[in-house]
């Protein structure tokens, strides 16, 4: 066991503004021009155990709590978000091997993974998308498989393929999976087309013109390989969205070097009435990602038979609260936040936009993540919660114990209420006794009024009649609502402990992140709450002046990266 820790992974690493560090940015953007895999950076994190922490101990690996892996992704990913792929892809695969793997496939699996190798998960086709029950690849009556497979996550260098084919007419039991031998006779590897972010990054086609498929090779039952994919994408998700902050992590950081430096008239534009009310945006939205991730994957050891739309919920406002955090920041940078070269960043920031980018499709396009679960919303809104108030604080006390995660209980349906919107008014109603701040109290009040409209809005839009898209659009606020009651449990069974560097029990952070969420739920632009997203860039530049990751409980950096080197 290698106790890796976020501070480890920092020290390891070094400096990331050192320009002649391997492991730091500007080594990272030179492997991005040349669309270089970052092969010495990879090397260096295995040879420290860091993949290891997404693996169970029963295979050999070291994943304590979620919460503790996506940190620790996160501390290697604010240098280059290509270590995920580089380190980590074989996730998916594992996950489905843990769920109907034979204890053969299990050790097998576990054996390529343990020592830093890949298990390729073939899932998507290029034809249909993310309409998997559309896929053409196939088992035929002679044992063979045929088909192509689209944009494989190291799948040029795999040592074992997950596949997904057809082995029925239709529907959802007409797929089965296989685990397969990636150097037979019958399949050929080419690079997949190349993409805007990530660059670098091992995409590959696989083209089944004949593969011998094995008995043996058979995952599980036949039939269950969709069933088992969807549920497994599920953990999946919250490992994405430690890349997603990584990349807002250092886009924020960057950005406000360059605006303390950089004078407007005299006047250091994070001065500026306009910069700051743009970076207060920014901040806002990363601290509320950040909670809705720490909540979400302390919430899979407590509750992960919801997490057919927790998972989905979380990624969704994680991902689109990143691509906020970028938005702003290249507000405030403007001319330089398009330049590949010279201050700030030497090409980091530009980056960053294409990296986010990726990231932000990586495992499914929004509009895929939101059609997952919007059939669900409905039932959800309608049922009666009965939420059991001391498995709920579970997830939410970050400094509490959490249970065994446990895969099996991942589930195609929530079948109880959602466990953090059932319930809402009664931990509302107690917050807004004990809030100090009248304007937070009031946005509390908002949300709790939000929450409770919901069944109404699900009625409107199953009337005859109604715009084809309104379930849809109500996932997204119910994703939106969703995080912001994250938030107020998480600072309700947290506010004993220091969060985002305040006081015990201060509620400024959770005021600036509501500010976001709601304005966000409402389709408003979040810069006409600019004065309530405040204390959040006050609570990030003091991450940042005291060398501290931008996340609740604040991780040590390595030294000298407080302050980058800009030449405004």
């Amino acid at each position: 066991m290698s106790g890796l820790t976020p501070e480890a992974v920092e020290e390891l690493l070094g400096d990331p503004e050192d320009p002649h560090n391997p492991y730091g940015f500007a080594a990272a953007v030179a492997r991005d021009e040349a669309d270089a895999h970052p092969d010495d950076l990879c090397r260096k994190l295995v040879s420290a155990g860091f993949h290891l922490n997404y693996l169970p101990p029963a295979w050999g690996g070291e994943l304590e709590s979620f919460d503790r892996s996506l940190t620790l992704v996160r501390a290697a990913a604010r240098r280059d978000v290509n270590i995920m792929p580089g380190t980590m892809f074989g996730i998916i695969a594992a996950t489905c091997l843990q769920l109907h793997g034979s204890a053969e496939q299990r050790r097998r699996a576990a054996d390529v993974l343990t020592r830093g190798g890949t298990v390729a998960f073939a899932m998507t086709e290029a034809a249909h998308g993310s309409d998997l029950l559309a896929g053409e690849v196939r088992v035929d009556g002679d044992g063979r498989l045929y088909g192509e497979k689209w944009l494989v996550g190291n799948g040029m260098r795999c040592e074992a393929v997950y596949v997904l084919a057809r082995t029925g007419a239709r529907g959802p039991g007409a797929f089965s999976a296989f685990l397969l031998d990636p150097d037979g006779e019958g399949l050929v590897r080419e690079p997949a087309a190349r993409t805007g972010g990530m660059r670098g990054v091992d995409l590959a086609r696989l083209r089944f013109t004949g593969l011998p498929v094995p008995e043996d090779a058979l995952v599980g039952r036949r039939g269950e390989g969709l069933e088992i994919a969807v549920r497994a994408q599920q953990a999946v998700r919250l490992m994405s969205m430690a890349g997603s902050l990584g990349c807002a992590d250092t886009a924020l950081r960057l950005t406000l070097g360059f605006a303390a430096r950089h004078r407007v008239a005299g006047v250091p534009l994070a001065e500026t009435p306009y910069a700051r009310r743009e970076l207060a945006v920014a901040s806002a939205a990363l601290v509320a990602a950040d909670a809705v991730a720490l909540s979400a994957a302390r919430g899979v050891h407590v509750a992960p038979e919801a997490f057919s739309v927790w998972a989905l919920a979380a990624k969704h406002v994680v991902a689109e609260a990143t691509d906020e955090v970028l938005r702003r920041c290249a507000g405030v940078l403007a001319t330089r936040s398009v330049l590949r070269e010279q201050a700030p960043g030497g090409g980091l920031f530009q980056k960053l936009q294409r990296d986010v980018g990726v990231v932000r499709v990586i495992d499914a396009s929004p509009l895929a993540n939101l059609r997952a679960y919007a059939a669900q919303i409905p039932a959800l809104v309608a049922r009666d919660a009965t939420a059991d108030p001391e498995r709920i604080r579970q997830v939410f006390a970050l400094d509490g114990e959490l249970p065994p995660y446990e895969p099996a209980r991942l589930d195609l349906v929530v079948r109880g209420a959602d466990p953090v919107l059932g319930d809402l008014t009664g931990i509302t109603d107690a917050v807004c006794e004990h809030l100090a701040d009248d304007r937070t109290t009031a946005l509390v009040s908002r949300l709790t009024s939000a929450v409770g409209s919901l069944g109404a809005r699900a009625d409107a839009a199953r009337q005859r009649g109604a715009d084809p898209n309104a379930l849809v659009d109500l996932a997204e606020r119910y994703a939106w609502l969703h995080a912001a009651a994250c938030c107020v449990r998480l600072w309700w069974a947290s506010r004993h402990l220091s969060l985002y560097g305040g006081e015990p029990g201060a509620s400024s952070w959770l005021r600036a992140a509501l500010a976001f969420l709601l304005a966000r739920a409402e389709g408003t632009d979040p810069r006409r709450a600019g004065p309530d997203q405040q204390p959040a860039l006050d609570a990030v530049l003091a991450l940042r002046d005291g060398d501290l990751l931008l996340t609740a409980r604040p991780v040590r950096l390595a030294s000298g990266t407080a302050h980058p080197r800009e030449n405004s």
